[in-house]
């Protein structure tokens, strides 16, 4: 691994604009089976929706084999077979609005390797900044971890238990309808979410991975599901341990005494905890 060689994609930036069309957020309000109003010009975009925009439309000739786009252009050409959006940490400024013109800012910020118990792991930081003119609306840095495939016979790390206090809970199935949708809103072409046999014989995994982004889409819907005029400031998740689609899980969350902050978590049918997550609240208009 030449990690000096992967840091010289530090600083490395990129600036993309978009027009912030209303079908993706209808369409990933149907996705989540919500019964919102039509989407159109003006309406404020809930927290993390800006997901659905800025996206990259690599040429089908230029996909890895994992259905990624080559690596080697913004990101840096990490030489490992198994990524994973592992964790982000949100500021809310200002709302986003469909029909504007907007622009995200995007910067590699640190490049690491690491060591754990499957061997070397490379972390990418990415700050990302989405702008309305000059006027900053939110700031992200997104944590992108690289690491190899697991060894046969290799022990699978035992996740820690989920908490028992939610105050508030829904339950997901994740069928492969849903994982497709969420892909194909995203223009997610990475193969782990869709193609069983990829999973099953080239990754490892026993079925097919329901997307990190999605876990945090649906905390987050949660939260609006049960305090609608909550307005979030601040977001933060991680990445704990992945979920399939064989099984049903849920989605629980639980305030703070001091009213500002929400705990967030996803639980898999075991009992195990596959992501957790913090959102600081400021009272005020709908989300």
């Amino acid at each position: 691994m030449d990690i000096e060689h992967l840091q010289q994609w530090i600083g490395r930036s990129e600036q993309v604009e978009e027009r912030i069309a209303a079908f993706p957020a209808n369409g990933l309000a149907a996705t989540l089976d919500r019964s919102d109003p039509p989407y159109d010009d003006g309406t404020v975009l809930p927290p993390c929706w800006h997901w659905l925009y800025f996206l990259a439309p690599s040429r089908h000739g230029e996909l890895g084999p994992d259905g990624h786009a080559a690596r080697g252009g913004f990101l840096p050409p990490v030489p490992l077979p198994r990524r994973m959006w592992a964790g982000s940490r949100l500021e809310f400024h200002a709302p986003l609005c469909i029909g504007r013109r907007l622009r995200r800012v995007s910067t590699v910020k640190d490049v690491a390797l690491k060591s754990g118990r499957g061997g070397a792991l490379v972390f990418v930081t990415v700050a990302h900044r989405v702008l309305d003119g000059e006027t900053l609306c939110v700031e992200e840095e997104q944590d992108i971890v690289y690491r190899a495939a697991p060894q046969p016979g290799a022990p699978t790390p035992t996740p820690k238990p989920a908490p028992e206090d939610a105050t508030f809970s829904r339950v997901i199935h994740p069928d492969p309808v849903l994982l497709q949708r969420y892909s194909a809103l995203t223009f997610n072409g990475h193969r782990i979410h869709y193609d069983r046999d990829y999973c099953l014989h080239h990754e490892g995994y026993p079925g097919l991975v329901v997307h990190g982004p999605l876990l945090a889409t649906l905390m987050l819907d949660l939260l609006r599901r049960n305090d609608p005029g909550a307005r979030v400031a601040r977001f933060s998740f991680r990445a704990q341990a992945p979920i399939f689609d064989l099984h049903d899980f849920s989605v629980h969350g639980a305030p703070d005494p001091d009213g500002e902050t929400v705990r967030l978590w996803v639980r898999r049918h075991d009992g195990a905890l596959a992501m957790s997550a913090t959102a600081a609240l400021t009272k005020g208009q709908d989300t």
